[in-house]
């Protein structure tokens, strides 16, 4: 049996190895080994311990973020490009993908990737919605899955329960990150597909830019995307030095009469925009991957007017990664 003062140096060891915290992101759990302060003991006690006495090491505390980035989801080359886009992402910890909707919600459920995640040694959870908003029902749908929210409308919970999708049920902290809303790598991407469609920055001068996005229901959740946009737009305009810049939304799954009422007035944004440029108006549309609304329902919105559209989605784009690293970045900061 250890005297008195052997015992009180074990403690001593044990505690400062606990209080040795490895660095938020470290990959290699052996990578800060031995960095913990030893406990100071009398030179008596200072001696090697005998085999029979020898203290076993007390592990070290070690915090580790994953990451899920979730989205609406569509096809199969739609959630590709979110796919792409989470493993450029450079968190410092696990990444995984989830989606909302889809044949890719029930492979890719939310409880599954964070489960996934809590597997891989994350001992918290930051939710990167890959969303162009936090002021919608998808987002709420996710706040209510990390339990951020204690109520959800009945459609909203209906369209989760029908793809399998349920909260994750561990028992490690989880926190829901902001959606892209007024992102300046939203703007950075926005601004490059415009200069794509018109390299020369003495042509932009004279031409109009339009950029045209999903949109909300409700109005109060329109005022609020349109809020965010508007500054988006600024600083694709400040990026590409336009003439004009402007930004509507067509409300894409509100009822019929309100999505029509949005599209007429977009289609009159853009005759102004070309009457005072007497220029085609540069089309860029504001969604997040490729399918039904950049390939058929845009195009059909902008019949017939003087428009350039290549209907380029903000994915694939290296800015998108480095937004989903700096949104892990700001949540893990929150208190």
């Amino acid at each position: 049996m250890p005297s008195r003062l052997q015992a009180v140096h074990l403690r001593g060891v044990a505690l400062g190895a606990l209080l040795a915290v490895t660095p938020l992101g470290a990959q290699d759990p052996s990578a800060h080994a031995g960095h913990a302060m030893p406990a100071t003991t009398p030179a008596s006690a200072a001696r090697p311990a005998t085999a029979e006495h020898a203290p076993s090491p007390a592990p070290s505390a070690r915090r580790v973020v994953g990451t899920l980035v979730i989205a609406h989801g569509g096809s199969a080359a739609w959630n590709a490009r979110v796919e792409a886009t989470a493993r450029q992402a450079r968190t410092g910890g696990p990444v995984a993908v989830s989606f909302l909707m889809g044949a890719g919600a029930r492979t890719h459920a939310f409880q599954d990737g964070v489960r996934a995640l809590v597997a891989q040694g994350a001992t918290e959870v930051t939710v990167v919605p890959l969303l162009v908003s936090s002021h919608s029902g998808h987002y709420d749908q996710i706040r209510w899955l990390a339990g951020e929210l204690d109520t959800l409308s009945a459609t909203m919970r209906h369209h989760l329960q029908m793809s399998g999708i349920t909260r994750a049920g561990v028992d490690v902290p989880i926190r829901v990150a902001p959606a892209l809303d007024d992102a300046p790598e939203m703007a950075r991407v926005l601004a490059d597909r415009a200069v794509a469609l018109v390299p020369d920055a003495a042509a932009r001068r004279g031409r109009a830019l339009f950029l045209l996005g999903h949109g909300p229901n409700s109005a109060e959740d329109y005022a609020a995307w349109m809020d965010n946009l508007r500054r988006v737009a600024d600083s694709v305009h400040a990026r590409t030095g336009f003439r004009s810049v402007l930004v509507e939304l067509v409300r894409d799954d509100a009822p019929p009469p309100v999505r029509a009422e949005a599209v007429a007035r977009a289609r009159e944004l853009i005759a102004l925009q070309h009457q005072l440029t007497g220029a085609e108006v540069v089309v860029v549309p504001i969604l997040v991957s490729s399918g039904e609304v950049s390939g058929r329902k845009f195009p059909a919105d902008l019949e017939g007017l003087p428009v350039v559209y290549a209907g380029e989605p903000l994915l694939p784009h290296e800015s998108m990664a480095r937004w989903v690293e700096a949104r892990v970045r700001s949540t893990v900061r929150r208190p």
